[in-house]
C-alpha cells in the first residue's frame, strides 16, 4: 500500500517535502520580518504567503485532482475573498487624508459652561 492508503505507515515523500518547504518559508518569512525593506516588505509577505497557500492547495488538499465541485467551491471562495478585497480598497482609497472643518476633540465637558 501506498499514499493515504498506507494507515499509520510512513508519509509519502512528497508530503514531507512539502511541509519542510512550508517550515523553510515560515522561517524565511520571520527572518524578512526583521530585514528593514520598507514598502516592499507587504510585497515580499505576501509574494511567501501566496507560495506557502499555493503549496497547501496543491499538495495538501490535492484541489487540482480532487472532485469538479472541490474545485467549483474553492473557486467561489477566491471570488468572494476577491470582491471583499476590492470593497476595502474602493473604502480606503474614498476616504479624505485630510480632516475637513475646524472641530475640536471632545473633553467632556462641553454642555457644562
Amino acid at each position: 500500500m501506498r499514499g493515504a492508503d498506507a494507515g499509520l505507515g510512513r508519509p509519502p515523500r512528497a508530503l514531507v517535502l512539502t511541509w519542510l518547504a512550508l517550515l523553510g518559508l515560515v522561517a524565511l518569512t520571520l527572518g524578512l520580518a526583521y530585514v528593514p525593506l520598507g514598502r516592499m516588505g507587504i510585497v515580499v509577505a505576501l509574494a511567501i504567503a501566496a507560495v506557502k497557500a499555493g503549496l497547501v492547495v496543491t499538495l495538501f488538499m490535492k484541489l487540482f485532482r480532487g472532485p469538479v465541485l472541490a474545485r467549483v467551491a474553492a473557486g467561489a471562495g477566491l471570488f468572494w475573498l476577491a470582491i471583499l478585497f476590492s470593497l476595502a480598497a474602493t473604502d480606503y482609497l474614498a476616504r479624505n487624508d485630510a480632516a475637513t472643518g475646524n472641530f475640536s476633540l471632545p473633553t467632556g465637558r462641553e454642555g457644562s459652561r
